[in-house]
C-alpha cells in the first residue's frame, strides 16, 4: 500500500491494517484436503475427463509462452499468433520463448508418445493434455494441432475468468469423438468475400471445428422462366487462357486468396474441403461451353454422353488441384437426374482422376435414386449423407462407404426461405436430441460407427435473388455453432442444461483474430442499458466498451486524468453500474450522471482499487440520460485506463424468473415461461383470441410503478395492466388503447401499487393471430 500526505482515508487504513496484524489470532493454513477440489473449467466444447486440484495458477507480469518442441513438429507456427491471442482476450503480452520454463509460465510441447486414456485415434491426431498447477500452465500433444487445440481452452478460459489472469488448478485429457467436424458453405450461388472465409476458419478454430468445405459452384433453380435468366457462379479465377471467361464476374478467388485460405487454415486446426460440383449443378460450366450440356447448354445439367464432357471437368480439377492442400478434394455428383448409366461412369472416372492427382475423393450421396443397384461403383469415394431418400446412412454402411452426417431435414439451413431452416437450426433440439449418428426416420448408427466420419452443418444459398449479404448468413450460423461444436468433438458431456450452455457460447462470442465478423449473440443482461448505445470518450474507441465482445476494450492512453460515456437515448431509471477492468485498471474513479450532457452528479465512486476484474457500483435510482466514468488515478499512469466493458443497469426487474402463467399457449414450446426467463429470443404466443392474459407471481406483494411489454408482431392493440393480491381480485393500474400493429415495446408508468401478481390483460388483437410476447417485465421504480 502507498500513501500520500493528502490521503487521510489512505492513512486511517493503513493504521487500522496494523492493528488487525497486532491483534490477529495465528490461525492454521488451509490444506488440500479441507480446500474445495476445482470444477472442470466451462468451455466450448466441455472437456472430456477433468481432475481437479486446489488453488489456481495466475499470470505473472513476467510470464512467458515456452515452446517445448522438435525440428519439424510444426509448433512454432502452429502458435505464432498465440501471444496476441492473448493480449486480446486476457489483455497480457507475452513473449514466445524457447528457453527453460520457469514459475509462471505458459509451456506448449509436442510429444508424440504422449498418451490420453480413451482418446483413441482422435487423441493421437487432436488430443491435448492440459496441466495446471500453481507454478505454470503446460499443454502437451502428440501433433502441434492438438496443441493449438488446448490453446482455445486455455483462452476461453481466461476470457471468463474475473480479471483474465487465473487458471483452475487440475488436468485435463481432451480429443475429439469425431474426425469430420465442420461446416459447408454455398459460395457457387452467392459469393463470401475473402475476409470473410478467413474469420470463419478462424471462428471455427475457436470452437474446435476442423473442416470448411467450400461449394465453388451452384446456381439457381429455372422455375417457370428461361435458364438464361438463372444466376450461375464459378468462384476459382485462373490466369490459364483456356479458362478465361469462367470465373464469375461478381466474384471469384484467385490464387493468392485460396492461398490466404489455406495458410490461415493451417494455423487455426482447420482443413478447407473444396468442392467443384457437376454433372448437375453446373449452370456455369454449360454457360461456359454450351455444347457440353443437356439441350445445347440450356440446361444445368452437363450431358454425359458426350466424351468431351468429362475430359473438360478433369481438365478444371487439374487445373485447381494443385491449389489444393487438403488430402481430400469433393466432386460434388448429386442430384443428377438422367442418363444413370453414363452417370456411373463419370462416378467412377472422377474418383479416379482425383486419385491420380494425388487425392482423396468424396462426393454427395445420391446412388439410391441415381441407381438400381450400386453395383461397380467406386468404393474408395467419401459421401456425404444429406437424405435419406437420396443415399441414406444405412445404404451407405451396406455398400461400405465411409461418410458424413450431413442430413438436410436436421443440418441444412438456407437464409429466409420457409423450408431447411430457413432463420437458422433449432439449437435446443440439437443440443438436447442430437448427436452426429443420429439421423431422421429410423436411420441412426451407433455412436462412432467406424464408418461414420462425423457431421458437418451446410447453409446453401437457394434464394438467388433475395437481398441479403454474408453477414446476414453467419447471423443464422452462429447461434447454433458452439451447440455443433460440442456435439461432434465431446457429445452431450457438458454437464449443463441448454440456457446455461449458450449463455457460454455467448459470453466467448466469435474469439479472437477476426476483421470483419462479429458476433451477433450479443443481448443485454436483465435490466442492462447501455448495450449497443453510442459511446463517447476522452481518448480511445469508445464503443469497444457498450458493444457487448468480449475481445475488445475502451483503451484511454498514458494519464491518470480520463473519461469514458455513454449516452442511453432517453431519461432512464438507473440504479447499478458494472465495469470490466482489463490489466490497465483505474486506482480511483467515479460514476458521474447527467441529463443533458453537460452538468453533471456523481452518484457513486471507488478508491485505492488493487486488480483488474469486475467492478459492481449501486447507488439510489436516479433519472438520467447519460452516464460517465470518471478516471483521476490509473494503477501506472504509464498505462492509462482499459476497459473491457462498461454496463449500465435500470432498476431490477422484479419479474425475472418468477412463477409466470397464462390464460393459453399456441404450442407447448411458446409457454408463459419464456416471456420472464430473461432471454429475448424466446417468446410466449396465445391462442388466437381476443380475451387472454399472462400474469406473473412476484413472490410477495412488492410497489410496482412501471412495465414493460416487447411485442413479437402479433401484439396487442388494447389491454389493460392488472395488479392482485391473491391472483383472483384484479385491479386495473394503467390501460392501453389504439396501439399499432406490428413489433414494438410498450413501457407504461402508472401511480404506485402494492401487489403480488402483475398481469397484462388482452382486449383486443392487432392480427388474426394471438398475443404474443417477447419480455414482460415489472420494476418498482419510473423514470
Amino acid at each position: 500500500m502507498r500513501c500520500r500526505p493528502r490521503r487521510l482515508a489512505c492513512l486511517l487504513s493503513l493504521f487500522v491494517s496494523l492493528l488487525a496484524l497486532t491483534l490477529a489470532v495465528p490461525v492454521a493454513p488451509a490444506t488440500a484436503e479441507s480446500a474445495a477440489v476445482n470444477a472442470r473449467p466451462t468451455v466450448v466444447p466441455a472437456l472430456q475427463k477433468w481432475q481437479g486440484g486446489t488453488g489456481s495458477f495466475e499470470l505473472r507480469r513476467h510470464s512467458r509462452i515456452v515452446l517445448f518442441g522438435r525440428p519439424g513438429d510444426g509448433l512454432r507456427d502452429q502458435v505464432a499468433a498465440l501471444p496476441g491471442e492473448l493480449d486480446q482476450a486476457a489483455g497480457r503480452k507475452l513473449a514466445l520463448s524457447t528457453r527453460s520454463a520457469q514459475d509462471g509460465d505458459i509451456v506448449l510441447a509436442v510429444d508424440p508418445t504422449s498418451t490420453g486414456a480413451g482418446g483413441g485415434a482422435g487423441f493421437k491426431k487432436e488430443g491435448y493434455t492440459f496441466t495446471v498447477t500453481d507454478r505454470n500452465v503446460r499443454i502437451t500433444a502428440p501433433t502441434a494441432k492438438g496443441v493449438y487445440y488446448g490453446t482455445r481452452t486455455l483462452l476461453q478460459i481466461l476470457l471468463q475468468d474475473d480479471g483474465r489472469d487465473s487458471v483452475p488448478v487440475g488436468t485435463a485429457v481432451d480429443w475429439p469423438n469425431y474426425k469430420v467436424r465442420g461446416l459447408s458453405l454455398d459460395v457457387g450461388r452467392r459469393f463470401f468475400t475473402a475476409d470473410f472465409i478467413r474469420d470463419y476458419v478462424h471462428l471455427m478454430g475457436w470452437f474446435k471445428l476442423n473442416e470448411l468445405q467450400l461449394h465453388l459452384n451452384d446456381n439457381g433453380f429455372k422455375g417457370d422462366g428461361s435458364w438464361s435468366d438463372v444466376q450461375a457462379g464459378f468462384r476459382l479465377k485462373s490466369d490459364n487462357p483456356e479458362l478465361a471467361g469462367l470465373a464469375s464476374k461478381d466474384g471469384a478467388y484467385d490464387r493468392r486468396d485460396w492461398d490466404s485460405f489455406e495458410d490461415t487454415a493451417a494455423v487455426n486446426g482447420v482443413t478447407i474441403i473444396p468442392e467443384i460440383d457437376a454433372p448437375a449443378h453446373s449452370l456455369a460450366f454449360t454457360r461456359f461451353r454450351p455444347s457440353l450440356g443437356l439441350n445445347n447448354g440450356d440446361s444445368d445439367h452437363l450431358d454425359l454422353s458426350k466424351p468431351e464432357t468429362t475430359t473438360f471437368m478433369k481438365s478444371v480439377f487439374d487445373e485447381f488441384v494443385p491449389w489444393f492442400r487438403s488430402p481430400d478434394v469433393h466432386f460434388g455428383a448429386d442430384e443428377y437426374t438422367v442418363d444413370k448409366p453414363r452417370y456411373k461412369t463419370y462416378f467412377n472416372e472422377m474418383a479416379a482422376h482425383i486419385r491420380a492427382l494425388g487425392k482423396h475423393p468424396r462426393a454427395w450421396g445420391s446412388l439410391s435414386v441415381m441407381a438400381s443397384d450400386t453395383d461397380g461403383y467406386d468404393r474408395d469415394v467419401t459421401l456425404n449423407s444429406w437424405n435419406n431418400q437420396w443415399y441414406g446412412p444405412h445404404a451407405a454402411k451396406r455398400d461400405g462407404y465411409s461418410f458424413i452426417n450431413t442430413n438436410d431435414a436436421l443440418l441444412y439451413i438456407v437464409p429466409f426461405a420457409n423450408y431447411y431452416h430457413g432463420r437458422g437450426l433449432d439449437g435446443k433440439y440439437l443440443y438436447d436430441e442430437w448427436e452426429p449418428n443420429v439421423f431422421p426416420g429410423g436411420q441412426s448408427v451407433e455412436p462412432q460407427d467406424p464408418q461414420l466420419l462425423g457431421a458437418m452443418s451446410a447453409v446453401w444459398n437457394d434464394l438467388t435473388e433475395a437481398s441479403y449479404g454474408e453477414l446476414d448468413v453467419h447471423g443464422l450460423v452462429e447461434p447454433t455453432f458452439g451447440v455443433l461444436a460440442q456435439k461432434m468433438w465431446s457429445g452431450a458431456s457438458s454437464g449443463v442444461p441448454y440456457d446455461s450452455f449458450l449463455g457460454t457460447v455467448r459470453r466467448l462470442g466469435v474469439g479472437t483474430g477476426l476483421t470483419k465478423v462479429a458476433t451477433t449473440l450479443a443481448t443485454p443482461a436483465n435490466s442492462e442499458l447501455s448495450l449497443g448505445r453510442p459511446a463517447t470518450a476522452s481518448e480511445g474507441k469508445a464503443g469497444a466498451a457498450f458493444d457487448g465482445v468480449g475481445t475488445t476494450k475502451w483503451e484511454s492512453g498514458p494519464g491518470d486524468d480520463a473519461w469514458l460515456r455513454v449516452d442511453l437515448g432517453r431519461p432512464e431509471t438507473v440504479s447499478k453500474v458494472e465495469l470490466d477492468w482489463a490489466p490497465a485498471y483505474g486506482r480511483d474513479y467515479a460514476i458521474q450522471v447527467s441529463g443533458n450532457g453537460t452538468g453533471w452528479t456523481m452518484v457513486a465512486a471507488r478508491t485505492d482499487r488493487t486488480s483488474a476484474g469486475s467492478d459492481t457500483l449501486t447507488f439510489d435510482p436516479v433519472t438520467a440520460r447519460h452516464i460517465r466514468v470518471v478516471g483521476t488515478e490509473a494503477a501506472r499512469k504509464q498505462d492509462g485506463y482499459a476497459l473491457w466493458s462498461m454496463r449500465v443497469f435500470d432498476a431490477p426487474d422484479l419479474a425475472l424468473h418468477r412463477p409466470t402463467t397464462a390464460s393459453s399457449s399456441e404450442v407447448p414450446s411458446l409457454g408463459p415461461e419464456n416471456a420472464t426467463d430473461g432471454d429475448g429470443r424466446t417468446r410466449w404466443a396465445s391462442a388466437y383470441r381476443d380475451d387472454e392474459w399472462i400474469q406473473v407471481d412476484l413472490g410477495r406483494a412488492q410497489t410496482v410503478r412501471r412495465v414493460l411489454l416487447d411485442w413479437e408482431t402479433a401484439s396487442a392493440a388494447d389491454y389493460d395492466i392488472q395488479v392482485s393480491d391473491d391472483a383472483e381480485h384484479w385491479t386495473t393500474a394503467a390501460t392501453a388503447r389504439g396501439k399499432p400493429s406490428g413489433a414494438r415495446v410498450d413501457e407504461l408508468t402508472f401511480a404506485p401499487v402494492t401487489a403480488r401478481y402483475v398481469r397484462m390483460q388482452g382486449v383486443k388483437r392487432t392480427s388474426p393471430f394471438g398475443y404474443s410476447l417477447w419480455r414482460f417485465e415489472a420494476r418498482t421504480t419510473s423514470p
